[in-house]
């Protein structure tokens, strides 16, 4: 599937199983600098502004290689224990929306990654130029490191 002439492309998502309530992985999620222990890319994460006691605006820091890019973040969904999610410019171009939906199972909680691409011509040029990655690369890389983020918050919350 091509992107749409909004920006808007198709969403690409994976699952894990992790054992621990809903509440708890939310919440985990929810706290956006943790994402650096997680992500194989995000390195840092500046909380910009809260709101409700929660990140509201945040700046990603993330690295690949030799190539190094921040992204500008803010939140647009944020219903404890059942979805996070927030959307992403670089230099005030769309890039996508991140999110994660929760669902309690009989083992813990169903956590879904998923990634939208939202990059009109300007943020594939800006992708290219800073993550040395052409447009139609984003996905596979993306859905490599859903992946191990998810391993990785799975392994971080059941080893307490």
């Amino acid at each position: 599937m091509t992107p749409q002439s909004t920006g808007q492309g198709p969403e690409i998502a994976e699952r894990i199983i992790v054992a621990a309530p809903a509440q708890q992985v939310y919440a985990a999620v929810a706290d956006v600098r943790r994402m650096a222990r997680w992500s194989p890319e995000c390195f840092a994460v500046w909380v910009t502004r809260r709101g409700g006691g929660r990140p509201d605006r945040f700046v990603g820091w993330n690295r690949r290689g030799p190539f190094l890019w921040f992204t500008t973040c803010r939140v647009v969904t944020a219903t404890p224990g059942e979805e996070f999610a927030f959307e992403v410019t670089t230099f005030g171009q769309p890039v996508a929306r991140w999110g994660y939906r929760f669902a309690a199972t009989d083992g813990g909680t169903r956590v879904t990654e998923y990634w939208q691409d939202r990059r009109n011509g300007a943020a594939h040029l800006l992708g290219r130029v800073f993550t040395g990655r052409a447009a139609n690369q984003r996905p596979v890389v993306n859905r490599d490191g859903m992946r191990k983020t998810l391993d990785r918050l799975k392994r971080e919350l059941e080893a307490h």
